[in-house]
């Protein structure tokens, strides 16, 4: 009964942290990635839609991410002085990424 109880406040925990959906732009630090979060806004004058584009550092332990692929980030507790959020999972691989070439019938020449 005391272990149900307790799960139930580690869920309620959680279940209030925010997450984000965005694409890893770098992974060049070790146990980190830059995530970056698109969203759209309109303006407040012209009523026009503008794509607003967000950067985060997240902790990455496994160094699983690489660029190009889209990730879903938590919020947690402050783990340096950039980095506040965590990466809890991945949601797809960027296919030139993972295999370091271009899908067949993919060129990068142009005529």
């Amino acid at each position: 009964m005391a272990e149900q109880a307790a799960a139930e406040t580690v869920v309620s925990t959680q279940g209030r942290r925010k997450q984000k959906v965005g694409r890893v732009v770098s992974d060049k630090m070790d146990k980190t990635v830059v995530v970056a979060v698109e969203s759209l806004h309109k303006h407040r004058l012209y009523k026009h839609t503008m794509r607003v584009t967000k950067r985060f550092k997240a902790h990455d332990e496994p160094n699983a991410c690489k660029v190009g692929d889209t990730v879903r980030i938590e919020e947690t507790r402050p783990l340096s002085k950039d980095k506040r959020w965590r990466v809890v999972e991945i949601i797809a691989h960027d296919i030139r990424a993972t295999e370091g070439v271009l899908p067949a019938g993919v060129s990068t020449v142009q005529s």
